[in-house]
């Protein structure tokens, strides 16, 4: 960002903490800036003419910076989960991870559930299509369907991501059957 003798434009516009002091020449601007005793820092650059305040750089490196915490801090990183399962992956093992996925999707992550075939498993691709439909159904209360089964490989894909409108419908009827209760 551009501060005192590195602003290149003819003309700027210039503010302060108070408002708007007005459009003027850059060098103008500047002696402003230092019969003030702080510094002409280009703010917005692409408007016309480039917009310019004066303000101490200090003050302002250290505003930028917590605004800039604070974008992080109020963002949110969804990642992508991966549960690994066989053509014939017993049922308690399927169980296990299905609760997994539930828990990752609540979260607000993907999930991506992989049928790993070993050996000549690789025939029986449907075992492994039965097995992420199973999981598909499955999860259909708290996610959708982001990516349809696929083989990659000796493994077959299959991305789930958290469902937002589905969450919402559950959370309405539980509060409708714990007034259904209290009545």
């Amino acid at each position: 960002m551009p501060i005192n003798e590195q602003i290149r434009s003819v003309k700027v516009r210039v503010i302060d903490e108070k408002g708007q002091v007005g459009v003027m020449s850059s060098a103008e601007a500047l002696k402003l800036a230092q019969q003030r005793g702080l510094d002409l820092i280009e703010i917005v650059p692409n408007s016309v003419p480039p917009v310019c305040k004066l303000m101490a750089y200090g003050k302002f490196k250290y505003e930028q910076t917590k605004k800039d915490k604070m974008q992080r801090k109020n963002q949110h990183v969804t990642q992508l989960k991966e549960l690994r399962f066989h053509p014939n992956t017993d049922i308690h093992d399927f169980e296990f991870k299905t609760r997994h996925a539930k828990r990752f999707l609540e979260e607000g992550h993907k999930v991506k559930a992989t049928v790993v075939f070993k050996g000549r498993e690789i025939t029986y691709k449907e075992h492994g299509q039965e097995v992420l439909q199973r999981l598909a159904e499955l999860l259909v209360d708290v996610a959708k369907v982001d990516q349809e089964p696929k083989l990659e490989g000796r493994s077959m894909v299959m991305i789930f991501a958290p469902d937002r409108g589905a969450k919402k419908k559950t959370d309405t009827k539980a509060t409708t059957t714990e007034k259904q209760t209290k009545e």
